[in-house]
């Protein structure tokens, strides 16, 4: 059970538990940034008329071109 919870995801992905946790923190910070940023837009569409496109964009190159690049060194 403890395995199951905290490592196999984690290494799934190729990461220690601590290093899965301050990657999703990561991700989840920026989202929550981007989120309040198309509130705003949305309220306000002359603000942030771009941040949630950036913010995914930034996003995916970090969880999905970034991780293929780092498991092809391996």
């Amino acid at each position: 059970m403890f395995r199951r919870i905290f490592k196999d995801h984690p290494q799934s992905v190729g990461e220690t538990y601590f290093e899965h946790a301050h990657s999703a923190f990561g991700f989840g910070t920026a989202m929550v940034g981007a989120g309040i940023k198309c509130l705003v837009h949305g309220l306000l569409p002359p603000l942030f008329t771009t941040s949630g496109s950036d913010a995914v964009r930034k996003l995916h190159t970090r969880m999905v071109t970034h991780r293929q690049r780092d498991k092809c060194k391996n």
